[in-house]
């Protein structure tokens, strides 16, 4: 018999999960051991299998449900006629799903090389295909409108942005960090307008 879904079996889920995704950020998803979870959590390592089968259960849900979330984000954006408008909207639906899956995105550069060969979570190059198309066919698109320069390599500039807008998850920690909407518009500003000054 399953385990019977209630509020408080819900709330020590999320509760679960939360402190699971920290250590996995902390110490890497292979290092890290379900006793290590249970400890944290102040609970018997056996009473962590009531919730869930296994460590990879637990990463399971971090990353698919951060994935899930940036794919909603963007399939908006896509569907925003003015190419420009659409990367503007990208990016600030990044930056604002990044930030509330600052764990799962930790887990996926980290330990990218072992998720990537496991069959349960072939969804992740599904889903990072599915990004890098997003990002693609916008620049296309802006460069056949002729808003975006006609030389743009879309590919290299999609592997730039992206990297760019995955960092700030380390500055997290910083006391002087900046915050999302600065994050973004500084972004923006550099996209679009550059550093060098114009007449």
């Amino acid at each position: 018999m399953g385990l019977v879904t209630t509020p408080k079996n819900s709330e020590r889920r999320t509760h679960l999960v939360q402190l699971a995704g920290d250590l996995f950020a902390e110490k890497g998803f292979r290092a890290t051991t379900v006793r290590e979870i249970a400890d944290a959590a102040g609970i018997l390592s056996g009473s962590l299998y009531h919730h869930f089968d296994s460590k990879e259960s637990i990463g399971d849900e971090l990353l698919s449900a951060f994935l899930d979330d940036v794919l909603a984000g963007y399939r908006t954006a896509a569907a925003v006629e003015d190419p420009r408008a659409a990367i503007e909207e990208i990016v600030r639906s990044s930056t604002a799903t990044l930030s509330r899956h600052r764990a799962a995105l930790t887990m996926l550069q980290n330990d990218w090389t072992y998720f990537s060969v496991q069959p349960r979570f072939a969804y992740l190059r599904t889903a990072m295909k599915e990004i890098e198309q997003t990002w693609t066919d916008q620049l296309d698109r802006g460069k056949q409108a002729g808003l975006f320069r006609s030389d743009l390599d879309t590919r290299l500039t999609y592997r730039l942005l992206r990297d760019i807008l995955w960092m700030p998850t380390s500055w997290a920690q910083s006391k002087n960090a900046w915050t999302d909407d600065q994050i973004v518009d500084g972004l923006l500003r550099l996209l679009f307008d550059g550093i060098t000054s114009r007449p």
